[in-house]
Formats: C-alpha cells, structure tokens, sequence
C-alpha cells in the first residue's frame, strides 16, 4: 500500500517498521551467532536506519509531510531515549552496492510486495545510506551515532555461489565484530 500510495501510506507504514524493529531489538538475546566476549545481536536494519535512512527519505521526497516528520521523530527520540541502554548499537554493517544492482537483486526476489520498486526509489535509499555510512552527514539528530564504527562491504558481485567469497566477507564481519 505505501509503494501505490506513498503519501497517504509512509506515516503508517514508518510507525509500524520502526515498532517492529524496536520490538525485536527489545527481545533477549538468543543464542551467540558469533564467539565474543560478549553476546551481540545483529540485524538486517536497525531503529536508527528506519529513522535516518527510510523515514528522512519518504519525508525529503514530500510522502512525509511536516507534521507526520515532526511528529515521527519525537516519539523516535523519545522511544529510543527510554530504551537506551537495550537498544545501543556497537557497530554498523553497510553491505554496499549501486542502486541497478539492488532493483536486478529485487527483480530475482520477486517478492510481490517490491513489485512497484522504482530505480529512483532504489537511488534516495543509497543516497541516504551513503550521506549516513560515508560522509557521516552532520544532518544526525544523535551525534553518538557519528562515532559509531562502520564496515562497508562491496556486495557488487554476485556471491551466492562464491565460497572463497562468502569466506572472506565473514571473515571481515567477524574480525569487526571482534574489535567492536
């Protein structure tokens, strides 16, 4: 519904994301993916990147009007002080590629709900990751976030059936991971 209808979907849409990921952030942590000294979790997304990267983008391209951003971010703010010591993160994962690869990558999935998936959506989402991952763009409301480590993998090459690939991106997460 927000890909046919952006302007009267996106308010409805970026609550129930961001609740959603705040929700699994919220969870006990299950069992350790990776041996640290402490347990970490990882998620495709964070609550950050809801707020940073979707939300700031539907409202830069006017599917957000003034009102619904203001009003996102203040509950956001708010939601994410209250919970701050669960919901910290230690470090980010950019798995980085053009925006013609992600709408080729999206076109394989053929999930129904992408279906209406345009390429110039495809280039505000990079654009935004890359102000946030790259530039470290000072437009952050949360300065911590500017400190916060990232690793940038290049997923350009399609790896799916690459194990020396696989193997050596994991051994990049895993020794970010490690010295986080």
């Amino acid at each position: 519904m927000m890909y046919r209808e952006p302007a009267r979907w996106s308010y409805t849409f970026q609550t129930f994301s961001f609740m959603s990921r705040l929700k699994v952030q919220l969870e006990p942590f299950p069992k350790k993916l990776i041996q640290t000294k402490k347990p970490i979790q990882i998620f495709e997304r964070s609550v950050y990147s809801d707020r940073y990267v979707f939300a700031k983008n539907l409202f830069e391209n006017g599917s957000l009007s003034d009102i619904e951003w203001h009003i996102y971010q203040d509950w956001h703010s708010f939601l994410l002080q209250a919970f701050a010591n669960r919901v910290c993160v230690h470090g980010f994962i950019y798995l980085q590629a053009s925006p013609q690869i992600c709408l080729k990558r999206l076109y394989q999935r053929a999930r129904v709900e992408e279906k209406g998936i345009q390429l110039a959506y495809l280039e505000q989402l990079h654009g935004q990751h890359e102000d946030w991952f790259i530039h470290k763009s000072t437009k952050l409301h949360f300065e911590a976030l500017q400190s916060v480590p990232v690793l940038v993998l290049d997923v350009t090459d399609d790896f799916s059936e690459e194990v020396v690939k696989q193997e050596e991106l994991m051994r990049k997460v895993d020794t970010f991971v490690k010295n986080l």
